[in-house]
C-alpha cells in the first residue's frame, strides 16, 4: 500500500530537485565560462606586439582561470586575422588584437572581406610604442637638427628608409616629411633588418622604425636616435627629443594596440573583458614587461579606443591621399 506524501514532505523533494537541477545547471555554466577564449593576432611569434598580446593574456588568465589561446595568423597585413575575428561567434570567445595596421587598411584597400569599423566592437586599448628616426653609427647626422638643415639646405638630397609601403613606419614617415616641410626620398624595404643594414651601409640616410626592435642597436651605438615621433620622449630614450620638440608642433604619430570581439558580442561581454584587460594592464608586473617591449600601457574604455580608432582612420587616410600612393 502507498501513503500520499504529506505536503511538508511534497514540499521538501520538490525543493530538493530544484536545487540539484540549479546545481547542474550552474556547474554547466561554470564550465562553459571556462572554455579558453582565441586571441587572433595579426603577426608572427615573437614580435613586439605579439608579446603584448600574450603578457596581457596571461595576466588575465592568471586573474580569472579562463586561458587565453594566442592563435598567431599573418599575412595581408593583419587582413587574414581580422577577416577570421569578423567571421567568428560573437560570444566573447573570439577577441582580435588590433594595430595601427587595422587603421591604415582602411585607406589602402579599396575593398575588404569586412568593414573595419562596423564588423568588430572595441573591448580596450592595451598600449602604445615607440616609433623612432635614426641614423647609422657612422652617419654624420647625429642630432634631428643637422639632418633638418641639411634636408632644407639640399632638397631631394635625403632618403629615409622604411619597412613596406603603406606600413605604420612607411607612413609615418611621409607625415614626418609634410609636416617639417622638407623634400626627401622615402625608401621601402621588406624587413627592419634590411633597413638596419642600409643605414649600416649608409645606403640610406636615415631610418623610421619602431622603437623596441632597434633600441639595442641604439644603447650599442651602432644607430644613432636623432628623435621619437610620439606625444612625449620616451621612457626608454629620455634625453632623445620628440619630433614636435624639434620643429612641428603637435606631431604624434605612436604604433599601438587594442584588443576588439566580432560585432554583436553582448555589452555584458564587453565590460568583463574591458575589466578584465584593464586590471591586467594595471599591475605592476604587466606594465614592467611591457616597458621591457617599448611600450607603454593605456588601457581605457570602449567608447575611448573607438574614437580613437575614428581618428586613426581620417589620419592615415588623409596621408595616403597627399602621399599619392594608389589603393591596393
Amino acid at each position: 500500500m502507498t501513503f500520499p506524501l504529506i505536503p511538508e514532505r511534497r514540499t521538501f523533494l520538490l525543493l530538493a530537485a530544484a536545487t540539484a537541477c540549479t546545481g547542474v545547471a550552474a556547474q554547466t555554466g561554470a564550465q562553459a565560462d571556462k572554455r579558453p577564449i582565441r586571441l587572433v593576432v595579426p603577426f608572427g611569434p615573437g614580435g613586439v606586439a605579439d608579446l603584448t598580446a600574450r603578457t596581457v593574456a596571461q595576466k588575465m588568465t592568471e586573474a580569472t582561470g579562463q586561458s587565453i589561446v594566442v592563435d598567431n595568423k599573418p599575412g595581408a597585413g593583419g587582413i587574414v586575422a581580422a577577416d577570421a575575428v569578423a567571421k567568428a561567434a560573437p560570444d566573447g570567445r573570439t577577441l582580435l588584437l588590433m594595430s595601427n595596421g587595422n587603421a591604415v587598411s582602411a585607406g589602402l584597400f579599396k575593398s575588404l572581406p569586412f568593414d573595419p569599423v562596423k564588423s568588430f566592437t572595441p573591448v580596450s586599448m592595451l598600449g602604445t610604442f615607440d616609433i623612432a628616426l635614426v641614423t647609422g653609427g657612422k652617419s654624420r647626422f647625429k642630432d634631428i637638427a643637422a639632418l633638418l638643415a641639411y634636408a632644407k639646405a639640399h632638397p631631394g638630397k635625403l632618403n629615409i628608409g622604411t619597412i613596406n609601403l603603406g606600413s605604420t613606419q612607411h607612413l609615418a614617415a611621409e607625415l614626418f616629411k609634410r609636416s617639417l616641410g622638407i623634400d626627401v626620398t622615402i625608401v621601402p624595404f621588406n624587413s627592419t633588418s634590411a633597413v638596419v643594414s642600409a643605414l649600416l651601409g649608409e645606403q640610406v640616410d636615415a631610418g623610421v622604425e619602431i622603437l623596441a626592435p632597434v633600441l639595442a642597436q641604439i644603447s650599442g651605438n651602432t644607430l644613432h636616435a636623432l628623435a621619437v615621433m610620439g606625444e612625449k620622449r620616451s621612457p626608454a630614450l629620455p634625453k632623445v627629443p620628440t619630433v614636435a620638440e624639434s620643429g612641428a608642433p603637435g606631431f604624434n604619430v605612436a604604433s599601438w594596440n587594442a584588443f576588439a570581439a566580432p560585432v554583436g558580442t553582448p555589452p555584458d561581454v564587453i565590460a568583463r573583458l574591458n575589466k578584465e584587460t584593464n586590471a591586467a594592464l594595471n599591475t605592476p608586473e604587466v606594465k614592467a614587461r611591457l616597458l621591457q617591449l617599448g611600450v607603454q600601457a593605456s588601457g581605457g574604455t570602449p567608447q575611448a579606443q573607438a574614437d580613437f580608432f575614428a581618428r586613426e582612420i581620417k589620419r592615415w587616410g588623409d596621408v595616403i591621399q597627399q602621399a599619392g600612393i594608389q589603393k591596393q
